[in-house]
């Protein structure tokens, strides 16, 4: 059986926190800021839990 590969690009944008969920960041953030309000900024910012019918499926690319 040949060993497991972690997904590179799903490593990069997930964490996983010490009680085992899943955190992302927020979308929308990277780009074309200069038309958006302080407001919708400020709520990109920060990270936030991934929804539990994804989170199966990126465990299962993080070998989690």
């Amino acid at each position: 059986m040949p060993k497991s590969k972690t997904h590179k690009g799903t490593a990069k944008r997930f964490k996983v926190t010490g009680s085992g969920k899943i955190v992302r960041e927020k979308a929308g953030k990277r780009h074309l800021l200069e038309h958006k309000s302080s407001r919708v900024t400020r709520r990109m910012s920060g990270t936030e839990v991934v929804s539990e019918n994804d989170a199966p499926r990126i465990k299962r690319l993080l070998n989690r």
